[in-house]
């Protein structure tokens, strides 16, 4: 995962933000400068409604993603932003499956989606969707068992985090 190279890596950065029209594009911009493609983007309020969290994946090196943090760090409604990739944090997503299941396939559909801790949320003669959440590799893992049932439609949050314990994200 470490990039002493200048290889890509996938980095997971936490902004804390002002709540303020304008504030999503400036951040995006900075990325779009320096050559990062944002995989995930998530954005919510805080417990103070004046802030925003903002949770974004993107793939990189580690020289370009210390000169984007920086400014990130910079820019006036950026309270501050920093990457979390080599540490050790809650970080949970959450993925809607849709998926071609014939009554003839349905157990086996079932024991998969039971493996994997995933609730059914919508059944039809034809179709079976599931809510699951997890790390992404559990995600991954299950996209793939499911995608010899055909899956119809897919919808991932991207991943959320939270500092462990008592520190602050």
């Amino acid at each position: 995962m470490a990039d002493t190279n200048g290889t890509a890596t996938r980095h997971t950065i936490s902004l804390y933000v002002a709540n303020k029209p304008g504030v999503l594009i400036r951040i995006a911009l900075v990325f779009s400068r320096r050559g990062f493609n944002i995989d995930s983007l998530v954005v919510s309020e805080t417990e103070d409604p004046g802030f925003s969290r903002m949770n974004i994946v993107a793939k990189g090196d580690r020289t370009t993603l210390e000169q984007i943090l920086k400014q990130l760090n910079k820019l006036v409604d950026v309270v501050h932003a920093r990457d979390y990739a080599f540490e050790d944090v809650i970080q949970k997503e959450l993925a809607l499956v849709k998926i071609d299941c014939p009554p003839e396939r349905r157990a086996e559909a079932l024991q998969v989606i039971e493996t994997f801790k995933a609730k059914t949320i919508d059944l039809t003669e034809t179709t079976l969707a599931v809510e699951v959440t997890g790390n992404s590799e559990k995600l991954d893992a299950l996209e793939t068992m499911l995608r010899s049932f055909h899956i119809r439609e897919m919808v991932r949050t991207g991943k959320v985090l939270m500092a462990r314990g008592e520190a602050a994200t």
